[in-house]
């Protein structure tokens, strides 16, 4: 998050709240480090709600219209491995299927897979954040319509919006 300016000309920072205002590249690995397997102000995170399932809770398809917990999980992930790949300058193309594909391999291994890719997509994430400086939070990449601040607060938001479809999912399902 930036400082906070008072209104009138010259005036020094304001911290509203005792609000921190660490560097935003700070700020924003931290909430996703909360997000992944911390503690973060929304009481959930990713990996109390769906670590501990099984395949079988993954994969069961709660309404004939809704995706599953499994499918969820690899969305969030190709999406976060689309962007960095775009922020690498990697031209991607997102499919039709906006990387909601049906689960083909159910067993309790490719579930366990599943996850191992979630881990190393959140290191990829933490890592790129840990490298990164606030003056990189503007650069906007010729293949990007979008400045990096834009990116990583969209994909952080992404993953608070599927967080939250996956907690509800995986009430239904234990």
């Amino acid at each position: 998050m930036g400082e906070c300016r008072g209104t009138r000309t010259g005036e020094e920072a304001v911290k509203p709240w005792g609000i921190n205002t660490m560097k935003q590249t700070k700020n924003l690995k931290e909430l996703f480090e909360q997000l992944y397997d911390g503690e973060p102000w929304i009481d959930s995170n990713f990996m109390n709600t769906i670590g501990l399932l099984n395949a079988k809770q993954a994969g069961k398809r709660v309404s004939p219209k809704w995706n599953t917990i499994w499918e969820i999980t690899n969305h969030i992930i190709d999406w976060r491995n689309h962007v960095i790949g775009r922020l690498e300058g990697k031209d991607i193309k997102v499919g039709d299927d906006n990387y909601f594909k049906p689960i083909k391999n159910k067993s309790e291994k490719a579930w366990q897979e599943t996850l191992l890719r979630f881990a190393e997509s959140q290191e990829k994430w933490v890592k790129f954040l840990s490298i990164a400086k606030d003056k990189d939070l503007d650069i906007t990449h010729p293949n990007v319509s979008r400045s990096n601040s834009e990116l990583f607060y969209a994909i952080l938001l992404h993953d608070t919006y599927h967080l939250g479809q996956l907690v509800m999912l995986s009430k239904a399902v234990q």
